[in-house]
């Protein structure tokens, strides 16, 4: 498997942090890993951001958490950059040509 550097980094963020609030709410791992349904192997891989753990089983902790609303706007659909121009030149007038000079 290809790992990207930046993908990296953002999955040792998150067990970090999942790791913090699993701790705030003083929970042990073996509590959080039942209430998950998964090992406490499992969970020990997400908190040191390893890439194998199945994004079902990081959405279930976010929800457990009480965090799944924070991924609301990740791939929310964007306007394009073509869509954008299209509007703003219908929204003004289109220029027209001067007509031509009679002689």
């Amino acid at each position: 498997m290809r790992q990207i550097t930046e993908a990296r980094s953002v999955l040792r963020s998150l067990g970090q942090r999942l790791r913090r609030a699993r701790l705030e709410r003083n929970d042990t791992m073996a509590v959080f890993a039942e209430r998950l349904g998964v090992s406490e192997r499992t969970v020990r891989a997400m908190e040191h951001g390893l890439p194998t753990v199945q994004i079902g089983t990081w959405l279930t902790a976010l929800w457990l958490l009480d965090e799944l609303q924070q991924l609301d706007h990740v791939l929310e659909l964007r306007e394009s950059l073509l869509d954008r121009a299209r509007n703003e030149s219908e929204g003004q007038h289109r220029r027209q040509r001067a007509s031509r000079r009679r002689r």
